[in-house]
């Protein structure tokens, strides 16, 4: 099976450029957590040729990367291992914490939850301006510097927190949610990336599911926070993008015999230096992933694809940053 791989600076193995995000493996806001799914999930993605895989403490408050370093025993080395740092869960709610102390002691707790002696990326999860960004990133290098992490990388951060940042540390990548209804990013952090070689991990490609087809007027929500609580997915917006989508499904289908999931794929895999993080909590989840790869969206496309937002979405949302 074809797969596109991108280069990420300081991990010699190549990604995919599809990866597979487990926010909701840990369960927490997306109706519980399913061990034995996840593991399938897991070993099923790698044997599809997708290598990157995404985490975060802070998803299931540590079952995801619990999970992980579980399915991968045996085959950790042909995983390539993202995690981040930067929430702080202890003794509440979970709360911004990027000071060197807590981001060395992330490290040592996600090795352990994910059964390994390093971490291919390491990200701040979120910035944290109380805390001076020299100290987070200073912490990072050493880090780096003593084998535990690969990579570093920054999520959710304005171009104004990675330029103070990256004069302590490199930073290789950089995190933000990106799909075709959802494109804050395009005015500065896609430019700054595309200017000093970043490759951009897009979250939320298929914006919670809207853009995978597979939802409809009365979707079952129930315990899942995450859409219950989105305005995307309330009345009347919610009709409106159904309707956007379905107006995609069928030009995906008689421009380029491709499902609307890979329209949304591709569009995302066009804007630059990026890979789409595919959220997925059973292996038939993600069926289809390979038809985003070998083919391209031509200026024609973009432009038709505009039009059909334009006409079908009255009152869009920006992403939720």
């Amino acid at each position: 099976m074809y797969v596109e791989t991108i280069r990420i600076a300081g991990i010699d193995t190549p990604v995919s450029r599809i990866a597979l995000g487990t926010w909701s493996m840990g369960g927490h806001l997306w109706g519980g957590a399913d061990n034995e799914q996840a593991t399938r999930t897991l070993r099923h993605a790698l044997a599809l040729g997708i290598n990157l895989i995404d985490t975060a403490p802070v998803y299931g408050f540590g079952l995801s990367e619990q999970m992980i370093g579980r399915a991968l025993r045996g085959v950790r080395h042909s995983a390539v291992i993202a995690t981040q740092a930067g929430l702080h869960w202890d003794d509440g709610p979970p709360r911004r914490n990027a000071t060197a102390r807590r981001v060395r002691k992330a490290v040592e707790d996600s090795l352990v939850r994910l059964d390994t002696d390093y971490i291919d990326l390491y990200q701040i999860h979120w910035p944290d301006s109380p805390v001076a960004q020299e100290e987070t990133a200073d912490e990072l290098e050493r880090l780096r510097r003593e084998g535990k992490i690969l990579a570093v990388g920054v999520s959710n951060y304005a171009s104004t927190h990675r330029d103070s940042f990256s004069q302590h540390t490199a930073a290789a990548t950089v995190q933000p949610p990106y799909n075709r209804f959802e494109r804050s990013i395009d005015s500065a952090i896609l430019p700054y990336a595309r200017q000093h070689d970043l490759v951009v991990l897009a979250y939320g490609p298929l914006c919670r599911g809207l853009l995978s087809g597979n939802l409809h007027a009365q979707p079952p929500f129930a315990g899942d926070a995450v859409r219950t609580l989105d305005p995307t997915f309330k009345a009347p917006r919610f009709e409106q993008y159904l309707e956007t989508v379905a107006a995609l499904g069928i030009y995906a289908r008689e421009r380029h015999g491709k499902s609307v999931l890979a329209l949304a794929l591709r569009w995302v895999l066009d804007q630059g230096p990026t890979i789409a993080l595919w959220g997925a909590r059973r292996p038939e989840q993600l069926r289809g992933f390979e038809e985003a790869f070998g083919w391209q969206l031509t200026p024609e496309d973009l432009t038709n694809i505009d039009r059909i937002l334009a006409s079908t979405i009255k009152d869009p949302l920006g992403a939720p940053l």
